[in-house]
């Protein structure tokens, strides 16, 4: 491999001569050596990245036009705009595990977009600190990254996959409207409830799940570019904060508002624990959709067999002809690894010292992976198992007048405890509700045909 030398303030560092990283940013490649390969940075993070030092150059150029000159400002957009495209991912090397401010990632940024905006230009142009960083500081940079990416995802990933799987349910609803089912509470018989109003519960909870996201929207759009090292706002010219927070709107489409209080907009992640928390409320319902799922195709002779699901892969090495319900599954692992994130996050955020939080990277590592996890696993949900449920009538109408909750029906009549007396002889027994009703006393078979009506008890 060839190499170039670049230096910093600490000295001349090799680095090799095809990436447009530079001295700083090799120094953390070569002394965090965690994870690598595996745990770097997000992309979604990078991504960010290439929005903000845009969105900075541009007000930079609005406020100190002879040190923002236009020839810089347009090398740097170019360089910008390849990172956010992704073109230039392979020159992020860096991992997760680095300093908790996230300086490293910034300095990472910061000397690709000189490097590849000096190869743009033609001429030594730009210099990573002076010039790409102009008026920030990794302190209000990364905590900024958190919040572009952590809106990206949730609006442009998680909530269309919500939205995705709640139309399916609104499709299945209207399928089996009218079709009876046993209800269940404790795993144990309950009273009858339709099908479709099952579907709308697990519907109404990722209604729910959304419009709980969507709450913690507006706190993450509010950004700490600006507060640069401790929130007093050093080195960034008057008026910075408001121009840079309208360009970052700008770029992506999205209503971004500078912090009120860059102290708190530094040192406190309460923004991100909040919205992670929407996302622990996501996975908890879908946990629970799973469950119920795979729980009423279980069988399919010796479970529920209520439903059918889509039968995707073999289940089995040894055992013929089984299928598992692998998607439920899928989901419900996804379900736990975003509430093992959400004890990170919380954790992560409650480590805010002084005037900074450094725990920063791991805190959006978590979130972003809650994100991503959440958005893919609910639309191959969607895709792969849910869009092919169907209702086993046939067991369903079966499981129904099996029931002996049933006998819930006769409590007008005969009393709460003669109806309890009528469901312990049918099932000591095993005879039908009717046969012990009758056999007790406590009706005759014509009062009992009268008011016993099962589909009529939804």
């Amino acid at each position: 491999m060839e190499y170039r030398i670049e230096h910093d303030s600490m000295g001349e560092v090799r680095v090799p001569a095809d990436k447009y990283w530079a001295a700083q940013t090799e120094r953390s490649h070569e002394n965090f050596p965690i994870g690598v390969g595996l745990e770097t940075m997000p992309r979604e993070i990078i991504h960010a990245f290439g929005i903000l030092k845009k969105a900075a150059a541009q007000a930079n150029h609005a406020l100190k036009p002879e040190k923002m000159t236009e020839k810089k400002l347009r090398a740097i957009e170019t360089a910008c705009d390849e990172v956010i495209s992704g073109a230039l991912s392979d020159h992020f090397p860096l991992v997760v595990w680095q300093t908790g401010s996230g300086t490293q990632s910034n300095m990472n940024a910061n000397e690709v977009i000189a490097n590849r905006g000096n190869e743009v230009a033609g001429e030594k142009l730009l210099h990573p600190n002076d010039d790409i960083n102009m008026s920030q500081s990794s302190n209000d940079t990364f905590p900024t990254a958190m919040h572009i990416a952590a809106v990206m995802a949730l609006e442009e990933q998680v909530i269309p996959a919500i939205d995705l799987l709640v139309e399916t349910l609104l499709r299945l609803e209207q399928e089996n409207e009218g079709v009876v089912k046993s209800g269940r509470t404790h795993l144990q018989d309950a009273v009858p409830i339709a099908f479709s109003q099952e579907i709308s519960g697990w519907r109404t909870s990722l209604q729910r799940d959304r419009e709980l996201i969507f709450l913690s929207l507006p706190p993450l759009k509010e950004l700490a570019l600006g507060g640069t090292a401790v929130g007093t706002g050093l080195n960034a010219p008057k008026g910075f904060d408001v121009k840079v927070a309208e360009a970052v709107s700008r770029l992506t489409g999205k209503t971004f508002v500078t912090a009120e209080n860059k102290f708190h907009a530094l040192t406190s992640k309460d923004e991100i624990v909040f919205a992670h928390g929407a996302l622990k409320a996501l996975a908890a319902d879908m946990m629970k959709i799973a469950n119920d799922v795979r729980w009423l195709a279980s069988g399919p002779r010796d479970g529920l067999g209520e439903i059918f699901i889509p039968e995707n892969e073999p289940g089995s090495s040894i055992m013929p002809g089984k299928v598992n319900p692998t998607q439920c599954e899928a989901v419900t692992m996804v379900a736990v690894q975003v509430m093992g994130n959400d004890v990170a996050v919380g954790m992560a955020a409650s480590q805010g010292n002084f005037e900074l939080n450094v725990f920063m990277p791991v805190c959006a590592y978590n979130f972003l992976q809650s994100a991503r996890l959440l958005a893919d696993s609910i639309r191959s949900f969607n895709d792969r198992c849910a869009v092919g449920i169907r209702a086993n009538r046939e067991k369903m109408h079966h499981n129904l007048h099996n029931s002996l909750m049933l006998v819930t029906a006769l409590n007008p009549y005969i009393g709460y405890e003669n109806a309890a007396k009528t469901a312990k002889k049918a099932y000591k027994e095993n005879i039908s509700l009717k046969e012990a009703c009758v056999a007790l006393g406590f009706l005759t078979e014509a009062q009992f045909d009268e008011v016993f009506h099962p589909e009529q008890m939804i």
